[in-house]
């Protein structure tokens, strides 16, 4: 096993940078409570005495009780015209009871010149001073070298010079940061091979992505000697956001053989889903490790391969990370891919059906059908060859009524359906526009016949042109996502009119809840 690397969470600090995320502080409560039980060795909470939300943070934190990880709050050093002591920011620092603190400063002499605008001794003495006051109080102290790389690369001794003046203070860490993110993994190992050989005090790293090299950067920076790694959950911070934790801690250990304080990987995915979900922020698919289409294989010979071996076409075990493989339906799919689809419904394939379906599923897709995100339309049509189901109820036709008085437009749908016996049940509703007139329409005349109908609900409605040159004349694609409080499923319908593919997706969404009923599902 190789040297142990320490895991630094700023999902709360530099994660909340990220446009468009905003957490409460119980939202920061929760992640941290996560972010603990996960095994993150240091949890960046936030800057205390920056805003109320970060105060009340901290003073929350305070009292919880830690599993594993050590809570740090953040800062700058001192102002240039006031001592270390006398500094409301730093005193704020060890206010927040935090037993570790997080002090960055200016390593790159342009940032000292410019921004600041003080003499390069004077921020030598600033970063010196702030962290001696600092350890005075008994606290860790991360010293994070904001822009060293690009100090480094302008001004090798000053920017080396500022390290000194913080490790002579008596800094835990030193932390070199690439602020801009524009860093090559070369330029990162050859910076940290000779701060290794400056300096004994443990090194770490703070990368961004604005080179979409973060990642790499940081494992980089790992291979020449640092023994802690900064970033955030799915890759969270400002701009292009930090290093993506979730996909730095399984390659560190699957890997690089470091060893983490992170015991059990298979709680990642998870970790991953829950700061999406606590962000408010559409979770990316497509991330390493963590991502739905991680392990998702949709060209046909793909799928045979991994069918027979799973490390033809993966690089890991998706059960490690706690993901999981996923099986795609397209016209590009091969029979391997319908008959393991077909597998995982349940379905025992008969000899032929695979080329059935596959025959039936490229038709539908030049028309303009598309099944990868409507598992639950595909299913059914699956059933519908394989089974020979048929829909418990038939639409007998509808109608759509729209009235414009003003500035006000309001929908009403009138639809007809007959159930499998017969009887017909012919009602109206309104709503706030044709599809949602059309769904309360559909619902009501339906829950008449199938009451456990009343737990389904529209959780999500999207649209789609197929064919954007053809105007108003185009197909549309309708994804509806529909859920019962206990599972959810996605359905799909294709029509030149909106309405129409609409109400098919509607029509597939509540069949197949009665088809889950009838198997025995909620």
């Amino acid at each position: 096993m190789g040297r142990k690397v320490a895991i630094y969470d700023t999902t709360l600090r530099d994660g909340t940078q990220s446009e468009g995320v905003s957490f409460s502080t119980e939202d920061k409560l929760d992640i941290t409570r996560r972010l603990d039980q996960f095994g993150m060795d240091y949890i960046e909470g936030g800057w205390p005495g920056s805003n109320p939300k970060d105060q009340a943070f901290f003073e929350a934190a305070s009292r919880m009780r830690f599993e594993h990880a050590r809570l740090v709050a953040f800062g700058s050093t001192r102002k240039a015209s006031a001592k270390a002591s006398e500094d409301a920011n730093l005193r704020a620092l060890v206010e927040s009871k935090a037993p570790c603190v997080a002090v960055f400063g200016k390593s790159w002499d342009h940032h000292v010149k410019n921004a600041l605008k003080v003499a390069l001794e004077d921020n030598l003495e600033m970063i010196a001073d702030s962290v001696a006051y600092l350890k005075d109080h008994g606290l860790e102290v991360v010293y994070d070298a904001e822009h060293f790389f690009d100090g480094y690369k302008a001004n090798p001794e000053y920017a080396l010079a500022t390290l000194k003046a913080a490790a002579d203070a008596g800094a835990d860490w030193l932390v070199l940061c690439d602020t801009n993110g524009g860093s090559l993994p070369g330029e990162v190992g050859e910076a940290f091979n000779v701060v290794r050989e400056r300096f004994s005090i443990p090194l770490g790293a703070h990368v961004h992505n604005d080179g979409d090299l973060a990642v790499a950067n940081s494992l980089a920076a790992v291979e020449h000697g640092a023994t802690m790694v900064q970033g955030t959950v799915n890759g969270l911070g400002e701009r292009c956001g930090n290093a993506n934790l979730c996909s730095i801690i399984p390659t560190l250990t699957l890997k690089m053989g470091r060893e983490l304080s992170i015991r059990d990987l298979s709680h990642l995915t998870s970790l991953s889903t829950f700061v999406s979900e606590t962000a408010n922020v559409a979770a990316d698919p497509r991330l390493p490790y963590v991502g739905r289409s991680a392990f998702a294989h949709k060209g046909g010979v793909h799928v045979s391969a991994v069918m027979k071996d799973a490390t033809t076409y993966e690089h890991i075990r998706p059960e490690v990370v706690g993901n999981e493989r996923r099986v795609l339906v397209s016209e590009l799919a091969g029979t391997a891919s319908i008959l393991a689809k077909m597998r995982e419904f349940g379905i025992d394939p008969d000899k032929g059906s695979g080329r059935l379906v596959l025959d039936r599923l490229k038709e539908m897709e030049s028309e303009g059908y598309q099944f990868e995100g409507a598992e639950a339309s595909f299913e059914l049509l699956v059933r519908r060859l394989q089974d020979g189901i048929r829909p418990p109820f038939r639409l007998e036709g509808f109608r759509i009524f729209v009235d414009v008085a003003g500035s006000n437009v309001s929908s009403e749908a009138s639809i007809k359906v007959i159930d499998s016996t017969g009887a017909m049940e012919h009602t109206a509703a309104d709503g706030n526009g044709p599809v949602n007139a059309l769904d309360r329409a559909v619902r009501k005349a339906l829950e008449r016949f199938y009451p456990e109908l009343r737990q389904v609900r529209l959780a999500d409605y999207k649209v789609r042109v197929i064919d954007s040159k053809d105007a108003t004349g185009a197909k549309v694609r309708v994804l509806i996502r529909s859920t019962d409080g206990e599972r959810s499923w996605t359905t799909v319908g294709v029509s030149t009119n909106v309405i129409e593919a609409s109400l098919a997706a509607l029509l597939d969404s509540m069949e197949y809840k009665l088809m889950l009923v009838r198997n025995g599902g909620p």
